[in-house]
């Protein structure tokens, strides 16, 4: 069973930056999506990013422009970049890998990030 192993969450002011790198445990031929999501307390898990192997990276209207969202594919990591950070991103970040389209998601623990005014 494959494991995510994240990094890079923390306390940063508002309109700082912080880099998420998320790392699959053991080599994986085909992947079909890997991204990251996050979650506040008593609300869903949504989506932040997301690259679809041959396509273009997905992101939610509340960071386009602000994240970026990229992956190496040797390395089996994903990055998240994360610029202009607002208090409204602060949440808990978890990353997620999907071997073929309806495959279920595997989740990394998740790392913080929280973001002061």
């Amino acid at each position: 069973q494959v494991q995510l192993v994240e990094s890079g969450g923390g306390l940063v002011q508002a309109g700082g930056s912080l880099r998420l790198s998320c790392t699959a445990s053991t080599r994986i031929f085909r992947i079909y999506s890997m991204g990251w999501y996050r979650q506040v307390p008593g609300k869903e898990r949504e989506l932040v990013a997301t690259i679809i192997s041959g396509m273009s990276a997905k992101y939610s209207d509340s960071v386009k422009g602000r994240f970026t969202v990229s992956r190496d594919t040797a390395k089996n990591t994903v990055y998240l970049q994360m610029d202009s950070l607002k208090p409204e991103d602060t949440a808990v970040y978890y990353c997620s890998l999907q071997t073929g389209q309806y495959s279920p998601k595997t989740w990394g623990q998740g790392t913080q990030v929280t973001v002061s005014s």
